[in-house]
């Protein structure tokens, strides 16, 4: 139950924060191997680029990906924060003396969240490429053309097989590595600080949400960087050379700051935070914070 319980959470907050992680996405294959200077920004930030989108695109444009974005959130988030919850309820968190120990936290969000990213790595992939689709005019990174989420899993299949299928999987897991077991971590240790300093009333749903949107902003800033790594390496052309970028390399020939997409990644985070964990705690499930 718990595993179903904290997927449909997390699908519950995808169907809101989707248009937010267009605009991530888009923001983060800008000016991918170009220098600063050198290419047209069509998205001067995240209010231009929601603008821009909605003119362009219009606006059903801004929730492209949506089915692929609810699948992979279900899968990848009913294995992470179900086993996760687990864990906790289990006792594995805590020392002998019964307090939280944030390294057994931080080890249990790690290894929770590589499972379930591993596993619906397919359905990430095919969500970055619609997501990246756009008119030609405001069009960044590589166009992949699908016409929908089974329709890119045949052809990709069909043309790579399973190795296709799950490309850019391992490149991937850095981010899901630093972003769960923060995320997981600062969760629960701010949530156990929350409940000893009797900031809000016991069993309030008022204490996940608050642990939840201080846990957001310390993903932002531990896992921005491989986010746009692990994005950029999803949206590669398969038919050229060089298909794994790695973060030196495009921090290279670009001399870019890999924090630059924070804001849009802030909003993301700090809005489905506030959407999942009452969800959450409405249906029963253990009050774990947001998706990644």
């Amino acid at each position: 139950m718990d595993f179903l319980m904290s997927g449909v959470a997390a699908c519950g907050a995808c169907v809101f924060t989707n248009p937010l992680e267009v605009v991530k996405t888009r923001m983060q294959l800008q000016g991918e191997l170009q220098a600063p200077g050198t290419y047209q920004r069509h998205y001067r930030n995240v209010f231009h680029a929601f603008f821009t989108i909605g003119k362009v695109d219009g606006l059903a444009a801004l929730q492209k990906g949506l089915g692929p974005a609810l699948l992979y959130q279900f899968l990848m988030n009913g294995i992470r924060l179900g086993t996760y919850g687990l864990a906790e309820s289990g006792g594995y968190l805590r020392t002998k003396e019964g307090t939280h120990s944030p390294v057994r936290s931080a080890a249990a969000g790690a290894l929770a969240g590589v499972m379930g990213a591993y596993l619906g790595s397919p359905i990430y992939m095919v969500k970055t490429h619609l997501q990246a689709q756009a008119a030609s005019e405001i069009a960044v990174g590589h166009q992949y053309k699908h016409q929908g989420m089974f329709q890119a899993l045949t052809e990709i299949g069909q043309k790579h097989g399973l190795v296709g299928l799950w490309r850019g999987a391992v490149g991937g897991l850095p981010r899901v590595v630093i972003g769960s077991s923060t995320q997981l971590c600062t969760f629960s240790s701010t949530k156990d600080l929350l409940s000893q300093w009797e900031i809000f009333p016991p069993q309030s749903w008022k204490v996940a949400l608050a642990a939840a949107m201080v846990s957001g902003v310390a993903v932002v800033l531990a896992m921005t960087p491989f986010d746009v790594a692990s994005t950029r390496l999803y949206n590669q052309p398969t038919d050229t050379r060089g298909k794994v970028l790695s973060i030196l390399e495009t921090h290279r020939i670009q001399s870019i700051k890999l924090h630059t997409t924070e804001p849009s990644h802030l909003f993301y985070l700090a809005k489905v935070n506030s959407l999942q964990v009452p969800t959450g705690e409405m249906l029963g499930e253990w009050g774990g914070p947001t998706t990644l």
